[in-house]
């Protein structure tokens, strides 16, 4: 029995640190692809994995290790207490303890906290701390590894651990006790200077344009029609789907381009925030170009848009305004590029070489045909700059997350759940001690705020306005105002906040 239990455990272990050291794993970058909801991802910064790897030899830098991975690895290291006595792991958290003290500790976890992942690697992983310092400061941290990994382990192993567990501990914010109520919100919002957005679809739904996880979004559209050939809704939006069969896409892209929608007074609220220069930055889920018919100019759209298109060639580069496939959308064909798909010129007759008579030649038509036919449905087609899963995002989403954690005062979320990673990281990047107001129609539950104003956020940044003495911008002209927008009586609004959940 006691060997099957060990055979076991170290069956476990062993999965753990292939799944570790092998599997794909998500990117650990804030500009990585779009994770899929509810599937665990940790990130960091392409900048801080360059700290990482910077001090080590050549082939040292860190294994990828997700979420799932690390799950793996301590589940296997407690099931190894259980069976075997845990005097080894007691031996090595007292040594953990002398080497980190609580009041260091401590230190440490306000550094990365408020100074940020980068910041913590440069002050603590330096390249002279040894694979067993860093262990130690796993087990501090909360995370003991199986013996075997312990005793075996390499540098890129551990380094991969410890950008997990580090991840791990900015994606759990704990609410900050002094910011609560309404007036509380009212009162951060008039006196904040550098306020970062972060904006989904949900501030476009009175527009017209759909969301995608609601009952009434994208995605449960899909599924009630089921006329595509989809077997996750999500695949709409995936790029290697896509690039299998691109005309999927495009006979449904119609229904979200951009055309004749107006922006919605969140829209305008947030331009109301730049134009009293309050606006750090509007970092944007929505591929809607609503932000920029609003004339808002501090904004990144993190997932792309409409606003251009490119040719998936990879080698190819050719790239026209979205208004060039407008016509192909609307018409539901797919829009290739012209220089990848240009006519062919005449062929030249094929002139023998060698042998004359029954011989061969250097014709090399067929070779050219099956290279061809080698390539998937979606090579050489105008793609919509919109980032698909399995995309990576721009590396501006880098810099201006590690340029703008260093100046933000507030922290405003509003219509989104925050299902998709890496954006919906960001909130941990930003210093703990960051105010965090979220404006939702539900509650966000995995994700730490200080202050939830739930219901149809038109309506409640209007009251807002209202509150603070503020008017916000009108609307385009020849637009016409949704409902949320004009028949709302928001002197008679009661709103409370939803009490956080700790």
């Amino acid at each position: 029995m006691a060997e099957h239990a060990a055979s076991s455990s170290a069956a476990a272990v062993e999965a753990a640190a292939g799944a570790l050291c092998s599997a794909p794993g998500a990117d650990l970058r804030p500009g990585a692809a779009p994770v899929r909801p509810l599937q665990p991802a940790s990130i960091a910064s392409s900048s801080a994995q360059a700290a990482l790897d910077a001090p080590m030899m050549p082939g040292d830098g860190p294994h990828d290790c997700d979420s799932s991975g690390l799950e793996l690895l301590e589940n296997a290291a407690e099931e190894e207490c259980e069976e075997e006595g845990d005097d080894e792991a007691a031996a090595f958290y007292e040594q953990a303890c002398v080497l980190y003290p609580d009041e260091q500790l401590e230190e440490m976890l306000y550094t990365l906290r408020e100074r940020g992942f980068l910041h913590f690697i440069r002050t603590y992983v330096r390249p002279d701390v040894s694979v067993r310092a860093i262990q130690l400061l796993l087990v501090r941290l909360g995370s003991l590894l199986p013996r075997n990994v312990r005793e075996d382990a390499e540098r890129p192993l551990v380094l991969g651990v410890l950008r997990a567990v580090l991840m791990r501990i900015l994606r759990r914010r704990e609410k900050l006790p002094q910011y609560n109520s309404v007036d509380d919100a009212v009162a951060l919002l008039r006196r904040s200077r550098r306020i970062v957005v972060l904006s989904g679809a949900g501030i476009s739904v009175s527009c017209g344009i759909p969301d995608f996880r609601s009952k009434d979004g994208i995605y449960a559209t899909l599924m009630r029609e089921g006329k595509y050939d989809l077997a996750d809704p999500q695949e709409m939006f995936d790029k290697e789907y896509f690039m299998s069969d691109p005309a999927c896409f495009f006979s449904f892209a119609h229904r979200i381009f951009p055309s004749n929608f107006t922006p919605s007074p969140t829209h305008r609220f947030i331009k109301l925030l730049e134009e009293r220069d309050v606006l750090l930055r509007d970092y944007t889920q929505n591929i809607d170009t609503l932000e920029q018919q609003a004339g808002i100019t501090r904004v990144l759209n993190c997932h792309g848009s409409f606003a251009e298109a490119s040719c998936t060639n990879p080698l190819c580069g050719y790239s026209v305004a979205g208004s060039a496939i407008k016509e192909d959308i609307f018409a539901q064909r797919v829009p290739y590029c012209p220089r990848c798909h240009a006519p062919a010129p005449p062929k030249a007759k094929a002139k023998a070489k060698g042998k004359s008579k029954g011989g061969w030649n250097d014709n090399d038509s067929d070779s050219d045909e099956a290279e061809r036919d080698a390539r998937p449905a979606g090579w050489g087609v105008l793609k919509p700059d919109i980032v698909f899963f399995g995309e990576k995002l721009s590396d501006k989403f880098d810099r201006c997350l590690f340029e703008d954690r260093e100046s933000v005062d507030l922290v405003i979320i509003v219509g989104t759940a925050l299902k998709v990673a890496p954006v919906s990281e960001l909130i941990g990047h930003m210093p703990h001690s960051v105010p965090v107001l979220l404006i939702n129609r539900t509650p966000v539950l995995h994700i730490q705020s200080d202050i939830q104003l739930l219901g149809d956020a038109d309506v409640i940044v209007q009251y807002l306005c209202q509150r603070l003495g503020w008017t916000l911008p009108a609307a385009p002209t020849g637009t016409v105002a949704s409902a949320s927008q004009s028949n709302v009586d928001i002197a008679r609004l009661d709103i409370e906040p939803q009490e956080s959940v700790r």
